[in-house]
């Protein structure tokens, strides 16, 4: 190889380094900005799960439409994938969670809503129907978008259209650990959102500890629990989706740090390496210069 050659690739090996570096950078920012927003809704996910578990013993809590269970015979699964690559196997541990959850509903109608291309192509070329299709190329996520998927998520269950709502996604433990999960989000639970709410926080940090939620024999609600219900529940639907497309925000930024990551060393191993064989070759070349020299000396001094 020639020193020309291999200096053309030091230099775009360099370039290639300062982009990975930059987009690690700005997934770093992204991730810290997406788990922020988390933990901030955190507090008001707690407040309306605490007043669930000082109503969770009433009887018309245990009859609301959104929290009666069902024979599952026809199912609703919300599949969030990214549309943008860089990303490790972040898309493909979604989708394979994803069916993996699907065949434990075998002989049920599957109806899928898909939050990203990358889903929606895996899922339609199998044959699935898919209900609905967004774009997953904005970093932010929108509310009303939200609101809208969770106010027909819930309807359709209410109707008896879906007996039951999934949802796969990304969960993020971690900067470097991102686990596949699927995660019910109708009929609605306490303890599903519960753990909604522990999975929010890191593993550790000063975010870590949460106190337990209190929930008293009594709880008198004022003028009607049906009107705080009718307005609650379906509230907690939203929020609790919103808090899983977080998660799949973060674990999207992450992973993609992650790689960044990876290239930019890799990149750096690779000049270092390219550095290493120039000199060589250019040392070789020097040596067989200097001996030619000798030789040709001797030769005339002869």
């Amino acid at each position: 190889m020639a020193l020309k050659d291999i200096k053309t690739k030091i230099k775009a090996t360099e370039r290639t380094h300062k982009v990975t570096r930059a987009m690690e950078a700005v997934s770093a920012v992204k991730m810290r900005k997406t788990q922020t927003a988390a933990l901030a809704g955190r507090p008001y996910a707690r407040a309306a799960l605490s007043i669930l578990a000082r109503l969770s013993g009433t009887a018309d809590l245990a009859r609301h439409p959104l929290m009666t269970a069902r024979p599952v015979q026809k199912v609703a699964l919300v599949l969030l994938t990214s549309d943008k690559g860089l990303a490790g196997a972040l898309n493909s541990s979604v989708i394979k969670k994803a069916e993996e959850a699907m065949q434990s509903y075998a002989h049920t109608d599957v109806t899928v809503y898909a939050y990203g291309k990358k889903g929606e192509e895996y899922f339609a070329r199998r044959g699935y129907t898919i209900a609905r299709a967004y774009e997953n190329k904005k970093d932010t996520i929108e509310l009303s978008l939200m609101e809208e998927l969770a106010h027909e998520l819930s309807r359709g269950f209410t109707e008896g259209v879906y007996d039951a709502v999934v949802v796969a996604y990304s969960n993020f433990k971690s900067t470097f650990e991102q686990l596949p999960s699927v995660r019910r989000l109708l009929p609605l639970a306490l303890s599903d959102i519960e753990q909604l709410v522990k999975d929010i926080v890191p593993a550790k940090g000063k975010w870590s500890e949460l106190s337990a939620i209190a929930a008293p024999t009594a709880y008198t609600v004022e003028a009607d629990g049906n009107d705080v219900l009718e307005y609650l529940v379906p509230r907690l639907v939203s929020v609790s989706l919103y808090h899983l497309f977080l998660e799949a925000k973060a674990s999207e930024h992450s992973a993609r740090m992650v790689a960044m990551k990876n290239a930019s060393e890799k990149s750096k191993e690779v000049v270092q390496d390219l550095t290493r064989l120039f000199n060589k070759i250019r040392q070789a070349g020097i040596t067989r210069e200097v001996s030619e020299i000798i030789s040709g000396r001797e030769a005339l001094a002869t």
